[in-house]
C-alpha cells in the first residue's frame, strides 16, 4: 500500500500554512479534530463529494510514512479505512502541491497519483 496521501484544499489556507511553517487544517478538520486525507484511490470521490464546482483547489501530496503515529487510518464513507493526521501538517512532510483544476465537465481534473 502507498504510504503517499493527498490533502485537498483551497489555495489560500495552504499559502498561509507554507509561510507560517505549519497546517492545521480546514474548518471540517478543525472541527472533527483531525485532518482529513484522501489515498490515491478516495481522492476524486472526495472531490466530487466536498469540493464539487469549486476552483482555487489545490491538491498536497505527503509522505504519510513521515507523519508517524499522529497518522492513523480509521473507517469512514462506506466502510473504507481514510488517513487522518492527529496533529499539525508540517510543510516539509509534502512531495508536491499541483493545482486541482475544474475540467469542461465540471470534475477536477487530477493529476497521476501514485498508488492507484
Amino acid at each position: 500500500m502507498s504510504q503517499i496521501i493527498y490533502k485537498i484544499t483551497p489555495q489560500a489556507p495552504w499559502r498561509e500554512a507554507e509561510a507560517n511553517g505549519r497546517f492545521t487544517g480546514a474548518p471540517i478538520d478543525i472541527a472533527d479534530g483531525f485532518i482529513h486525507f484522501s489515498t490515491a484511490e478516495q481522492a476524486a470521490e472526495t472531490a466530487a463529494k466536498h469540493f464539487s464546482g469549486q476552483t482555487d483547489l489545490l491538491l498536497v501530496a505527503v509522505d504519510g510514512a513521515s507523519l508517524g503515529d499522529a497518522l492513523k487510518y480509521e473507517v469512514s464513507r462506506g466502510g473504507a479505512l481514510f488517513p487522518h493526521l492527529y496533529g499539525v501538517l508540517d510543510p516539509k512532510a509534502v512531495l508536491w502541491v499541483k493545482p486541482l483544476p475544474l475540467g469542461a465537465d465540471g470534475s477536477h481534473q487530477f493529476p497521476a497519483l501514485e498508488g492507484q
